[in-house]
Order: structure tokens, then C-alpha cells, then sequence
């Protein structure tokens, strides 16, 4: 009997040791498939426009999640929809119809800022859906040129601007947008070389992380001088610069906070794949360069992490995905556009730019 049991018990455990052997074949299976699905599923998309309005350049782009997308613009322009794109209702911002509103923040169907970016800088916030519109930000200093505002999921968000007396412009907020306090000048120890500046081309040259992870924020710089500055260190980078159509445009940060992509080029030499973007990756404080083997296929003015692998870059010539982590991109489309995002919460990827144009990545 004691042996017999014996033997049952060890067909028993050789029974277990192979079908936990063959789940672990079928859990990596499966994984694997997965990352070739998904792999695959980029490469075969393609750029569905949405909708479009002539002689309207947007550069702002908000997605709050698969279905309602914000994006602003030229004339006081401001889109708005909630079906994912299948309509979009245009709103004509009142007394603001010759601003051009750079960059949008949206935080739900009914809730944004819109930021317009000199004579004077201003910010604007809707409750209602952009019936209404109220100033939350006004500066009408010599010299003040808003680029791009970020925001954290509890409601703290970073505007920032071009150098004001030596200094870069930095404003911050701690309620999602309804009150902002401007870094003071004693306070303030960004320091731009001559000619040094961000560009307002995408409103995605600073990112600010406020999620599980400690505090995070960086933004990167063009011009004359270009530059990454994390947590407030400066690192030099080899993005082409120099020139006033030169530098760093757009910064995104992998989910992980484990890299940093930075995109841009000349913008007067759209086709220039020589020094048109930077990765790194981090380890603690101390950022590694991460030499790219393919670089995108020209300027790319915004650059945008979809997964920790995969991203996605657009600029007037074209658009580019890397399924690799930003070592290798391929050319998908020679559409031109300003702005690439995600949802926030969703899977969802929208891109706009010039003649209003919205469009989507679809399968």
C-alpha cells in the first residue's frame, strides 16, 4: 500500500513538474506573441484624418482619453471631441479670435487651458465645455513668450516660457490651473546663454511627473545653446543647434521614468536627419546616452512615448515609429503635423498640425 502511494505521489509530482513546464513555455508563448502582435500592429497602421479647417495651424493637443480630444490653435481656434474623433465641434474663442493658443491642457470633456503665447501670455480655463472662458494667467512683460505647460494627474502643473532679463520664465500651479505664481527673479537660477530659448512648437518641451515615483520634472531647450534640464541640473546635448530654426522642440519621458527622448532638428531644413534627436536613459540622478542606430527621417517637433518601447515622432516631414525604445525609426507617413499624444487614459493616438488638420492612428 506504502508503496503504491509512494509511486502515485511521484507520478503525481512528475505530472505537476511537466504542466508547470509547459504553462511557463505558454506564458512566454504568449507574451511573445503579444509583443509581435503589437509590434506588427504599429508597423501596419497608417494616419486617418478626422477632420480639418483651413488656414488653422494647431499645435496644442490634449488627450484626456480614447474618446475626448482637445487641440488649439491660430485665430483662436480650440477643437473639441467626445466621441474619439468622429465629430468635432469648433470653437471660436471670444475676444481672443487673432490669438494663437499654442498648447491645451485638458482634464475632462468639460474641463481645459488654453495657453496663447505673447501680447500679452495668457492662459485661459472652460468649465463648461468652451462656452466660457475665463483668464487664470495674464503677463504682459517686455519680451514674455509662453512654450508649453504640463500637468500632474493631482492638479500640479509647470508653464514655461522664453528668457526674461538672462532667465528662463517659469510659473507654476498647485490647482489645476486657476492660480499660477511666477518663479522670482532671486529665485530663479535658470540661466540662459544669448539667444537660448524654447520653442512653441508642440507644447511639449517640459514634462512634469508627480505619479508613484518621487517628483520629476524636465524640459529641454533650443536656439543658440541647446539643453536638458532634470530636476533642475543642465546637461548639454548634440541635437544641431546654434542657429535661431535650431535645437531641442519636444522631451517625453518613458512610464517608467527609466528614459528620456528628446526630438527636434531644424525646422528651416525639415528633411536633416543629422542630430535630430537624443535619448538617455537614467540611473538615479546620472543620465547614460543611449546612441541611436536610425533616427527619425527629419525635424521632429514633439515626440511621444506610447509604451516604454514603443514611440511615436512627428514634424512637417513626416511621422516616425520606434517599436525599440527610440534606437530605430521607421517613416510611416509623410503627412505633416505639429503634435503627437496618447490618451492619458487609453490606448487612443492622436496627432495634429497645419490647415487644422486632426488626424489618428488606426489599423
Amino acid at each position: 500500500m506504502f508503496i503504491s502511494y509512494y509511486c502515485d505521489y511521484g507520478m503525481l509530482i512528475a505530472n505537476l513538474q511537466t504542466i508547470i513546464i509547459k504553462f511557463q513555455y505558454m506564458k512566454r508563448l504568449i507574451l511573445f506573441l503579444s509583443f509581435v502582435s503589437f509590434t506588427s500592429l504599429i508597423h501596419a497602421q497608417r494616419i486617418k484624418i478626422l477632420t480639418d479647417s483651413a488656414k488653422i495651424s494647431l499645435r496644442g493637443l490634449s488627450v484626456v482619453n480614447d474618446n475626448v480630444v482637445w487641440a488649439s490653435g491660430s485665430k483662436g481656434q480650440v477643437a473639441r471631441s467626445t466621441d474619439g474623433g468622429k465629430k468635432f465641434e469648433w470653437i471660436t474663442v471670444k475676444g481672443y479670435e487673432q490669438r494663437d493658443f499654442r498648447d491645451v491642457e485638458a482634464f475632462d470633456a468639460n474641463t481645459a487651458l488654453i495657453m496663447a503665447v505673447d501680447s500679452p501670455a495668457v492662459i485661459l480655463k472652460t468649465s463648461d465645455g468652451g462656452k466660457s472662458w475665463k483668464e487664470v494667467f495674464h503677463n504682459d512683460t517686455k519680451g514674455m513668450f509662453l512654450d508649453a505647460m504640463d500637468f500632474t494627474a493631482d492638479g500640479n502643473g509647470i508653464v514655461v516660457g522664453d528668457p526674461i532679463d538672462g532667465k528662463l520664465f517659469i510659473a507654476t500651479t498647485v490647482n489645476n490651473g486657476d492660480k499660477w505664481l511666477a518663479l522670482r527673479p532671486e529665485d530663479n537660477a535658470y540661466t540662459a546663454a544669448e539667444g537660448e530659448a524654447f520653442f512653441a512648437s508642440s507644447g511639449t518641451n517640459v514634462k512634469l511627473d508627480g505619479s508613484k515615483y518621487k517628483p520629476f520634472i524636465c524640459f529641454a531647450t533650443g536656439g543658440t545653446d541647446s539643453r536638458l534640464f532634470v530636476n533642475g541640473s543642465p546637461a548639454a546635448l548634440k541635437i544641431i543647434h546654434g542657429q535661431g530654426s535650431q535645437g531641442a522642440n519636444s522631451v517625453d519621458v518613458d512610464p517608467a521614468l527609466k528614459k528620456i527622448v528628446i526630438v527636434g532638428g531644424d525646422y528651416a531644413n525639415d528633411t536633416l536627419t543629422k542630430n535630430n534627436i537624443e535619448l538617455f536613459t537614467m540611473n538615479g540622478e546620472q543620465l547614460l546616452n543611449a546612441p541611436v542606430q536610425t533616427p527619425p527621417h527629419g525635424y521632429r517637433s514633439c515626440v511621444a512615448f506610447l509604451t516604454s518601447s514603443v514611440l511615436v515622432a512627428c514634424g512637417t516631414s513626416g511621422v516616425d515609429v520606434s517599436t525599440d525604445g527610440g534606437l530605430n525609426w521607421k517613416l510611416i507617413s509623410n503627412e505633416s503635423f505639429h503634435v503627437c499624444t496618447k490618451a492619458k487614459k487609453g490606448s487612443a493616438v492622436f496627432l495634429a498640425g497645419k490647415d487644422g488638420r486632426i488626424a489618428k492612428l488606426v489599423q
